[in-house]
């Protein structure tokens, strides 16, 4: 059963990682032509594709850590480690949805705070 787990962990993490690699080619591709096209807001398009792509990936991998921690070796030391990962990685994301959406991710939409009035 072990086995069978940490391959679910190591697949995961190779899940997270094929989504960030398809989100930078996929992205700059796009961005190639949208240069090529002269779109007006290519760079903005590009870094939000990338930024999305990292988010997802960063997302998969806390969760294959998750996995790996709590079902394969749930020691202290593992669950303090486990912990400063998903600090780290939760932080991580954080920078990434303020640099996409120009807001912290707890903050609310401008379509959000015009309803209630």
């Amino acid at each position: 059963m072990r086995g069978l787990i940490e391959i679910a962990a190591q697949g995961i993490e190779a899940l997270a990682v094929a989504i960030i690699v398809i989100a930078i080619l996929h992205g700059s591709v796009r961005f190639l032509f949208s240069i090529n096209n002269k779109v007006e807001d290519a760079y903005e398009r590009y870094k939000n594709h990338l930024g999305k792509g990292l988010l997802l990936g960063l997302e998969f991998l806390v969760a294959a850590d998750v996995v790996r921690t709590v079902v394969l070796e749930p020691t202290l030391q593992n669950v303090m480690i486990l912990g400063l990962l998903v600090v780290i990685r939760t932080f991580l994301s954080w920078s990434l949805v303020v640099e996409i959406e120009g807001r912290w991710p707890w903050g609310r939409t401008k379509s959000v705070e015009g309803r209630g009035q």
